[in-house]
């Protein structure tokens, strides 16, 4: 039995992986492809040899206690706090408020669709089912989101919905539980309900913030030892999710369970590893995180949605009990979500505390609601003896909304992903914004001038003859003239947006050279964040083409000097200062070491107008001028201070560097194992 388990297991992660790599050719949705096979492995497991398939089951801990961590800290980790906080209000009306209107309408509605089908079923249990249902999934749209070109904006709402409803839908669903076990005592039942649900949304916040904070300590002590590094990246989201369980079931104050929620705890823990706790961590294990969630994820996810399939093919109830309640139930689920979202947004577009979400946008949210690994966790964690007094069908509530969930589940996979393609080009949300369009003449050009070399050095080389390198390269010039022709048609009239492509060009080199600065310790994190922040701000605002070419430049300084001065008056330390400047400085050479290299290179001419170069060298001379002048003001103040503070950087610089040039020895096989580990025990002596 043991062995059919494991057997199991590894036969579903094979399958797995041949789905989705069916998925990548047929283009259909990897979740959706999951849930078919799911459903035809019961009639495979009848035969004989292959009755092992199923052996391996979901249940409710296992789903609970190991799945969803994984899958809250994934999707949680890589989201920035400062992109949630912009589009905050949004995202919470659309989690709480937008989520509680689905809830109470499928509630309502669908005990009221049900009585006319001649099916009685209790209020509480159709609210019960409004609850799991409403929570939205975005394992399978975001994929779909960034294949189709949607806004980032639109898919940071989504995701920070999906994200976010989760612990609300838990948390409301805990609270129907609790009421249906219990029973309803009037205004006394509600009062404890919404006292419940709020305690349990601020404990799991607080929670969460603890437990982030310190794991991220907890990695930065241990920095440099990479191993240590990842299992604490590991421990963090189960040993949140677990302590906030354990302490909802020990923590009892005058005689009454104080709940926290363990999905809001390790979500917010794990935005605080993510958006804190990283800059703690080596550079290594910093860049390898995101793969190695990325892979758990994926296992999980698998896993899920494949058995999500066994268990809709394994249902108790008869189908045909079942399927007219399914679909009148799906076009309640899907009329709730239409007026949540239409209500939600309104009222937020309404306050206009954010830039407003246009209809187009709420169009696609409405639809593009999937629903999945955590609609299957609430309903699989449904007791299976509960029961309401009125109760009077041959199947349990639990098989009941297990049905109409499953039902719910498959129609947003089969036919919802499915469409989201056709529905984002119809609502026209993929139209390429300016910058977008010039970049996109701009990269063929780039390909077919790379290609262009390579076949020159393949015929210098003698692996082609000099026919092939003829054919080739005739064929790819010109293909590499059209497109070079197609961009400077494209920037006729539109060098702002030229520019535009210039500009985003040199944040990239900024950042990675910032980065390569912080991992060699050259700057430290508060300098690294306050740069980087910068960095991608600018970079949202040319993506959302806000940066004409009558205002770059002004933009640009202004920028830079509000949050120079900024700095200047909240660090007191002239050793930060200094270093901010330094950091600038160093970016900023890079930029016009850069553009110097570009403008001399046959690139150059894809630009079109040489005077974009102009324009945009001038913007960074300008700031480099600038930052020697805030730099000769730190120095001339704090001559001996700022000595020293050289002194420690070369240093420190020095210090890495030594461990650099050990490892690329080591790594080139110049020195063995056996001397590396000796050169690496004297440099730390």
């Amino acid at each position: 039995m043991v062995l059919d388990i494991y057997l199991s297991i590894f036969t579903l992660m094979l399958l797995s992986i041949g789905i989705n790599i069916l998925a990548l050719k047929t283009k259909i949705p990897y979740t959706v492809l999951l849930v078919i096979t799911g459903s035809c492995l019961v009639p495979l497991s009848k035969i004989e040899a292959f009755a092992f398939v199923t052996s391996f089951q979901l249940t409710p801990e296992l789903l609970f206690f190991v799945f969803l961590p994984v899958l809250i800290f994934e999707s949680a980790y890589n989201i920035k706090i400062r992109n949630i906080r912009e589009n905050k209000f949004i995202i919470s009306i659309l989690a709480i408020v937008g989520l509680l209107i689905s809830t109470f309408l499928i509630g309502y509605v669908g005990h009221w669709a049900f009585k006319l089908l001649g099916i009685d079923i209790p209020l509480l249990v159709t609210l019960l089912f409004g609850a799991i249902i409403s929570a939205t999934d975005p394992a399978a749209v975001l994929a779909l989101f960034k294949e189709y070109g949607a806004p980032k904006r639109l898919t940071l709402i989504f995701e920070g919905e999906s994200l976010f409803n989760d612990g609300t839908a838990f948390a409301i669903f805990l609270v129907l539980i609790g009421i249906i076990q219990h029973g309803y005592h009037g205004s006394t039942t509600v009062i404890s309900g919404i006292i419940s649900f709020f305690t349990m949304i601020a404990g799991g916040i607080i929670f969460g913030l603890m437990m982030g904070f310190l794991f991220s300590k907890l990695i930065e002590w241990v920095k440099g030892h990479q191993h240590l590094e990842i299992t604490l990246t590991l421990l963090v989201a189960h040993f949140t999710f677990l302590l906030a369980e354990l302490i909802s079931e020990k923590w009892i104050i005058n005689g009454h369970n104080v709940h926290i929620s363990s999905i809001i705890a390790t979500l917010v823990a794990s935005l605080v590893i993510g958006n804190y706790g990283r800059f703690k961590m080596s550079a290594g294990v910093e860049e390898y995180m995101e793969k190695f969630w990325g892979y758990f994820a994926f296992l999980a996810n698998s896993l899920v949605f494949i058995l999500m399939g066994l268990l809709f093919a394994r249902l108790s109830i008869s189908l045909q009990v079942t399927l007219l309640p399914i679909l009148i139930i799906i076009l309640v689920v899907i009329l709730a979500r239409i007026i949540s979202i239409y209500i939600s947004v309104g009222i937020a577009n309404q306050i206009k505390s954010e830039k407003n979400i246009p209809m187009n946008w709420q169009h696609l949210l409405s639809w593009g609601s999937l629903r999945g690994s955590l609609a299957v966790i609430m309903v699989l964690l449904i007791p299976d003896d509960l029961i309401l007094p009125n109760w009077s069908y041959d199947f349990s509530i639990k098989d009941f909304i297990v049905a109409i969930t499953i039902g719910c589940i498959y129609f947003s996979l089969l036919i919802k992903a499915t469409t989201i393609g056709p529905v984002i080009r119809y609502l026209k949300i993929d139209v390429l914004l300016p910058y977008e369009k010039l970049s996109y003449y701009k990269s063929k050009a780039l390909i077919y001038h790379n290609l262009v070399t390579l076949i020159e050095s393949f015929h210098k080389h003698h692996q082609i003859n000099k026919s092939q390198y003829q054919i080739l390269s005739d064929k790819y010039l010109d293909l590499y003239q059209q497109a070079c022709k197609q961009h400077q048609h494209q920037v006729i009239g539109e060098n702002h947006v030229a520019e535009n492509i210039l500009q985003m060009y040199t944040l990239v080199i900024q950042k990675r050279e910032l980065k390569r600065m912080f991992q060699h310790d050259e700057i430290n994190e508060s300098i690294y964040k306050k740069n980087l922040i910068i960095l991608e701000t600018q970079t949202e605002r040319i993506e959302q083409d806000q940066s004409k070419l009558t205002s770059l430049n002004v933009y640009l300084n202004s920028r830079f000097s509000s949050l120079i001065s900024r700095a200047r008056k909240k660090q007191e330390q002239p050793q930060e200062r200094y270093l901010y400047y330094r950091t600038q400085y160093t970016l900023i050479n890079k930029v016009l070491d850069e553009i110097d290299q570009l403008k001399n290179s046959p690139l150059v001419e894809i630009f079109g107008d040489p005077n974009v170069f102009k324009n945009v060298t001038s913007i960074y001379q300008a700031l480099k001028a600038k930052t020697i002048e805030q730099m000769q003001e730190e120095i001339s103040s704090n001559r001996v201070l700022l000595d020293d503070l050289n002194e420690q950087s070369a240093k420190s610089f020095l210090h890495t560097a030594q461990y650099d040039t050990l490892k690329e020895l080591h790594e080139h096989e110049i020195i063995t194992s056996k001397l590396y580990v000796l050169l690496r025990k004297e440099l730390n002596d």
